[in-house]
């Protein structure tokens, strides 16, 4: 059984959630402890811990999220009516390619079981298993990346700096759409970014997001895997000096965009990678876990699992075509159809609903297309 490979929390935070008040995360959440498996029926989030940071040529040895899960499970919960489980931590494995298969596999089990893993720990590369843990689930999928830089290299190699080449290039290639939110140009060399427009990806600099935090908000209601990089985080917010960043998201943007990542009714899988198990970095991830869990319970459960007869439907000539809005009842948010090309072989093999915002349809009305529209036409046909 996949399961097999989960180490149980120790003995300490067992000993450390029993001492604290009923009203704590710790006291509604279910563990996988030295006695006990949970029971997976009816869960919602399941978190895991994984101690593997090769990627990042750093050592493994007596990595302890002991602090991580004190901090995090003495916190009090919103109103949510949330099933969570902690299933514990996955150890590498005698190579990087173990530790891999390992997460590919809980991955793809906790999905097929409709339950949203968090996978907290290692560094980045580890998203390019999480990625692979969609290769039987028969869907193309979307990746969102809160990171500092691109993640490309011309070596064939795949660590925490190059796994986004090994998931364009590999096959089988599920990948539809990456967007990266929070870049930094110096971080970047200009080959990357055009390769990125080339590609039609999406990528976002960190003042334009530092700027409108809101225009995040539909490139996550469209993303399936959402991966953080904790390097794009100040390091005055983030507390890890070793590797200093003067410029990066605040603690407050960062949990935003957590929280919109929890929200999107699409997102089945979250990451947090290069874990910096300094003081400040466990109280922070665990408030930005807090988040995820608190957006999840405020899902509206909209586009792709509503109808389109609970929306209003827009219709925008512009030129030759005709842009068609939906803006739902319920929560007042915007989406625009990408249409299926019958003469074109199609990736996505039927209309779409894509996010977009109040903006991108008045943009629309003054004969202007909306970038993320004509980037997703291209990317269908490509």
């Amino acid at each position: 059984m996949v399961f097999d490979f989960l180490q149980p929390i120790s003995t300490s935070v067992e000993e450390y959630i029993a001492t604290l008040s009923n009203q704590t995360l710790g006291k509604k959440v279910v563990f996988h402890t030295q006695t006990d498996f949970p029971v997976l029926d009816n869960v919602a989030i399941a978190v895991i811990t994984v101690n593997e940071f090769r990627g990042s040529k750093k050592d493994n040895d007596d990595f302890s999220f002991d602090s991580f899960r004190k901090q995090f499970y003495s916190l009090f919960p919103g109103n949510w009516n949330t099933t969570i489980v902690d299933l514990g931590t996955i150890e590498a494995g005698a190579s990087v390619e173990d530790t891999y298969f390992v997460v590919k596999k809980i991955v793809a089990e906790l999905v097929k079981k409709r339950i949203i893993p968090v996978i907290i720990g290692g560094s980045q590369d580890l998203t390019y298993a999480m990625y692979r843990a969609y290769d039987n689930l028969d869907q193309m999928v979307n990746i969102v990346s809160v990171d500092s830089q691109f993640d490309f290299s011309k070596e064939n190699r795949l660590d925490s700096e190059s796994y986004l080449s090994k998931i364009v290039v590999e096959e089988p290639n599920n990948l539809f759409n990456y967007s990266n939110l929070g870049f930094q140009t110096y971080f970047n060399s200009q080959e990357e970014i055009d390769l990125i427009e080339k590609l039609y990806f999406e990528a976002y600099r960190l003042g334009e997001v530092s700027n409108n935090i809101a225009i995040a908000e539909p490139v996550f209601r469209d993303a399936d895997l959402v991966s953080v990089d904790m390097h794009s985080v100040q390091s005055s917010y983030s507390g890890n000096f070793d590797d200093f960043n003067p410029n990066g998201f605040t603690g407050k943007e960062v949990c935003a965009l957590t929280r919109y990542a929890g929200i999107s009714d699409k997102v089945t899988s979250l990451g947090i990678f290069n874990f910096n198990p300094n003081s400040n970095e466990v109280v922070l991830i665990s408030q930005m876990l807090w988040y995820f869990i608190e957006g999840f319970s405020f899902r509206s459960h909209e586009y792709p699992f509503g109808t389109k007869e609970q929306y209003i439907k827009y219709i925008v000539p512009i030129g030759d075509e005709e842009l068609i809005f939906y803006k739902s009842n319920k929560t007042a948010r915007w989406w625009i159809e990408i249409p299926f090309l019958t003469h074109v072989n199609n990736k996505l093999k039927r209309n779409t609903l894509l996010p977009c915002t109040h903006e991108d349809y008045l943009a629309a009305c003054e004969q202007e297309i909306p970038e993320r529209w004509w980037k997703a036409q291209k990317r269908n046909v490509i």
